[in-house]
């Protein structure tokens, strides 16, 4: 038997020979045929086309509401000067029928973020209402006062529209005393529909002590944002509100599958204003 013997080094130039080929050929057919390369097939995946955008899917389509929710971080020594002035104003605004627009609620957050009043406007038939009001509002001049002299009491503000989930209730006026808590929860891109599927069952579960107010996802703003807004007669209901429903079955799965889908989450306990129909 006669074996040969090859340095390391020459084993080593004939294996990067080899690839090198193999590459080159790999490459060549590629660009001769794209369409149809191996290669191209292992790393591109394909997208099956869907037939109508996620929030036409997750939404109240025959309803065509949309919401606006406003974040004003005031100066804490003008706070109450601040609710004084949106007392007089906003609910004027929410009971003329001149503006296709109502007040859904209006608080100040007690925990969370301080010395922050937040707003929750409806307008019944989508964008052209808000345009509606936005346009009627301009020539408004007790409006724009009140935009002023709000101006000078303000440190910033946000705002965000939204849509409804179809199977969230409706907001509607209650009588209090409440606290709410809204729930925001940022999730990660292109888990939307998922994350409908999941609460549409979730939100049974929610319904015993009517604390399930109502529930949004984000169209202009931040994006892939949901907002849950639940309401408790005190935070010791809110407690025991929450225990309880972890002994219901098919909660825990709920949690379980819902919480990957969240990059982060922020709890507001908020105090409803004289003006606010929720109370």
């Amino acid at each position: 038997m006669v074996i040969f013997y090859f340095p390391v080094r020459h084993i080593s130039m004939c294996f990067y020979f080899m690839v090198a080929c193999v590459c080159r050929g790999v490459a060549t057919s590629s660009c001769r045929n794209r369409e149809d390369s191996w290669f191209k097939s292992l790393f591109v995946r394909k997208v099956d086309p869907r037939k109508d955008a996620h929030s036409n899917l997750l939404t109240k389509n025959e309803e065509s509401n949309l919401y606006k929710i406003q974040f004003h971080n005031v100066k804490p020594e003008c706070l109450d000067a601040y609710n004084k002035l949106c007392e007089d104003v906003l609910p004027s605004i929410h009971a003329d029928k001149y503006y296709p627009c109502e007040l859904v609620g209006t608080w100040n957050t007690w925990y969370g973020e301080q010395d922050q009043a937040v707003h929750l406007w409806r307008y019944r038939g989508g964008y052209p209402a808000l345009t509606e009001v936005m346009n009627k509002l301009r020539q408004n001049k007790e409006f724009t006062a009140y935009r002023k002299e709000r101006g000078k009491m303000l440190l910033s503000r946000r705002n965000q529209l939204l849509l409804e989930f179809s199977f969230w209730n409706e907001p509607v006026p209650r009588t209090g005393p409440n606290v709410y808590e809204l729930r925001s929860y940022q999730l990660r891109p292109g888990t939307m529909i998922e994350w409908g599927n999941y609460w549409a069952r979730a939100v049974r579960y929610r319904q015993q002590n009517r604390e399930a107010v109502g529930g949004f996802f984000s169209q202009i703003g931040n994006l892939y944002m949901v907002h849950h807004l639940w309401a408790y007669k005190d935070l010791q209901s809110r407690e025991d509100t929450r225990n309880a429903v972890w002994q219901q079955e098919g909660w825990h799965e709920v949690v379980y599958y819902t919480v990957p889908l969240i990059q982060y989450m922020d709890s507001r306990i908020m105090i409803p204003t004289k003006a606010s129909p929720l109370q």
